[in-house]
């Protein structure tokens, strides 16, 4: 896992760099205080972080991409 990428299951919260990121039950996401529903199979790109999370049954992955160096 690097530090681009986070994947949880139902009732676990942890950080994407320095943004919380949880799932607090099933098909129920939350970043950086956004929180959206989730369909299996579905990904989707949370509004305020970029962030885009998908969902494969009872796994969440959180991912951002990489910023280039200045």
């Amino acid at each position: 896992m690097s530090d681009q990428t986070l994947t949880l299951s139902p009732g676990t919260y942890d950080k994407l760099g320095v943004l919380h990121c949880g799932v607090p039950s099933e098909g129920l996401v939350t970043c950086a205080g956004e929180v959206r529903e989730i369909a299996d199979g579905e990904t989707l790109t949370m509004d305020r972080t970029g962030v885009k999370v998908s969902r494969s049954g009872s796994e969440y992955t959180f991912a951002r991409e990489a910023r280039a160096a200045a």
